[in-house]
């Protein structure tokens, strides 16, 4: 009998059959550990028992400059519910609202508009505060603090370099680059300049860690870098790190010493996110579900789950991009040759993408240059994407867009006529496969 299954897309579900002679190796789902009754109390649970850390409120000396730095909306942290809690515990420290900026870090993304900042935050809870966007191209509103081991120069946005204290609220999540979001990661790259984000991300273009989602962090260059750039910073940093199950729902928070907590927070993303699967498979089945929002962000339902596919295999990415494909320089630009020559020349421009400039491609888009060369070579990938316009299609020739999801299913019945082994990744946007060893 065939196989009937269901894959979250937006606010529907895609239901996909798969033939008879196929074998299913397994649906991998994110692990549902418990979720708090209430995630107020969970928020305020963490605030009064730091990591590594005295309370938020003891850290706050007679008129200390604040700096609030809070993630963007490329992320999905619960901001609303987390910067009230936040402030309380600023307040019962001494601090006011006068004392506090908020700044979105936006790294290379677009700066956050006032009515963007809003919609994060709440209206009526912005308007007391004062709040200035992040520009990383903005040499002016920049203080250099230094270089790392690495050779990365740390240019980070001057307001949050001459704070008293600096308080980050963003999410714990697997990441392709950096192993795990949060941390350090709101400051670096997340207030920092360009140039510092340029050489940060530079450090993972190579064999053995282009591929760094939810594996160790101690040996990620990236992660390593970044966290050693924003220690240079003189203020104290305390962060307060939600981590989300699919649903999108608290499951955990941390907060305290930016390492000691992150590290924490990391474990329970893992335990989450981590899915074990028996073998590699012939067949990749994956959604961009809970990333949703746009084509930047549904790739990673690729980027996540592709060390799954056995080499050679067929990996089909359902990308629901509710939003079209967002702020993706790499989709910006046709490049001078085709699927079959950049599969060829792939091994010799690997080696030069670290180096080279493209027009319209910013730095994270370098690394998602790297990467999707990587990738290719790995298997045929197929992505299914239907609100992505033909001339954005035209200029990702590392992938194969299709029609339908059953044309990819048709794609691949070709390549494998008979038996095929396959894994499915319903909330691929977010799970990551621990491969056997």
């Amino acid at each position: 009998m065939p196989e009937t299954l269901s894959l979250p897309w937006g606010s529907e579900t895609l239901s996909l059959e798969l033939p008879s002679d196929w074998q299913l190796l397994g649906v991998m789902q994110p692990n549902p550990l418990p979720v708090p009754a209430d995630a107020c109390q969970e928020i305020e649970r963490s605030l009064a028992e730091p990591t590594g850390s005295p309370r938020l409120k003891d850290l706050v000396k007679p008129g200390a400059k604040i700096a609030l730095v809070i993630d963007d909306d490329s992320r999905p942290t619960p901001v609303r519910l987390i910067l009230p809690l936040v402030l309380a515990e600023l307040e019962r420290g001494g601090a006011g609202p006068d004392q506090v900026t908020i700044v979105p870090a936006t790294g290379v993304h677009q700066p956050m508009s006032e009515a963007a900042l809003a919609h994060r935050v709440g209206e009526k809870l912005l308007s007391g505060l004062r709040w200035e966007t992040h520009d990383c191209d903005a040499t002016e509103k920049l203080t250099l603090l230094g270089t790392t081991s690495r050779g990365t120069p740390v240019f980070v946005n001057r307001t949050v370099a001459g704070a008293d204290l600096v308080v980050s609220i963003g999410c714990i999540e697997p990441h392709i680059i950096a192993s795990y979001g949060g941390g350090y990661k709101n400051l670096v790259p997340g207030v920092a300049g360009r140039a510092t984000i340029a050489h940060n991300h530079s450090l993972n273009c190579r064999p053995d860690t282009f591929n760094s989602v939810g594996q160790p962090i101690e040996p990620n260059p990236m992660r390593m870098d970044l966290e050693e750039a924003a220690r240079l910073l003189k203020p104290q940093v305390f962060i307060v790190n939600a981590v989300l199950n699919s649903r999108l729902e608290v499951v955990r928070v941390v907060c305290g010493e930016p390492v000691q907590a992150h590290r924490e927070g990391a474990r329970t993303s893992s335990q989450i996110y981590g899915a074990k699967i028996p073998r590699l498979a012939d067949i990749v089945i994956s959604s961009s579900h809970p990333m949703d929002q746009d084509l930047r962000q549904g790739v990673k339902a690729l980027a996540n789950t592709v060390q799954a596919l056995r080499p050679g295999g067929v990996m089909i990415t359902c990308v629901r991009a509710e939003e079209g494909v967002g702020v993706f320089g790499l989709a910006n630009r046709k490049l001078p040759v085709g699927r079959k020559a950049l599969k060829l020349l792939a091994p010799l421009i690997l080696l030069l993408v670290p180096h080279i400039k493209l027009k319209g491609m910013g730095e994270e888009d370098r690394f998602f240059l790297y990467f999707a060369l990587q990738a290719m070579r790995r298997g045929d990938l197929l992505l299914y994407a239907p609100t992505i316009p033909p001339e954005t299609q035209a200029n990702l020739p590392f992938v194969t867009f299709v029609d339908s999801f059953e044309a990819g299913l048709a794609y691949a019945r070709r390549k494998y006529p008979q038996a095929a082994e396959v894994l499915v990744f319903p909330h691929g946007g977010s799970t990551f496969p621990i491969v056997p060893k």
